[in-house]
């Protein structure tokens, strides 16, 4: 994990449970969206109790953004290699439309969802690097042009 980073014993039961189900019906169970929005909460600042408490009431569908730390709104994107033939990471998805956010967080796991890399992009800058490209998807070389976050 990353310096700084604090972890928290229910994201691990959360990480062996979906390995394991990976393991006995070959997909990953889709955990990587509550695994990654923790994760970059805890990269932030935020600690388990308080992103806790900023979290209830929220949604897995709300619009805009993922979470809120001191003002600022963040939304999340992540990728995860499963170590299987072809899995490595090239793609880092798709362009992102909806501006409803100031920071957006792109974390890169391992395939036992270890950071391997964060990289941060604020709203303007995201808009003038991807907003004009006539393509679908970033590549993960564009995505390592932000600011890394460590």
């Amino acid at each position: 994990m990353m310096h700084g980073y604090i972890s928290h014993p229910l994201r691990q039961q959360l990480v062996e449970i979906a390995l394991q189900w990976e393991r006995s019906y070959s997909v990953l169970p889709r955990v990587g969206d509550a695994l990654s929005e923790f994760d970059a909460a805890m990269l932030v600042g935020h600690t388990p109790e308080t992103f806790s408490k900023a979290m209830v009431g929220t949604t897995a569908v709300q619009k805009g953004f993922d979470f809120c730390w001191e003002s600022t709104r963040y939304q999340v994107k992540h990728n995860r290699p499963s170590g299987k033939k072809g899995s490595k990471v090239t793609n880092a998805g798709n362009v992102t439309t909806n501006f409803e956010w100031d920071i957006l967080i792109y974390v890169l796991y391992n395939e036992f969802f270890d950071i391997q890399e964060v990289w941060q992009w604020d709203v303007e800058t995201y808009q003038k690097m991807f907003d004009s490209k006539s393509q679908k998807h970033i590549s993960l070389k564009d995505m390592q042009k932000g600011k890394p976050l460590s």
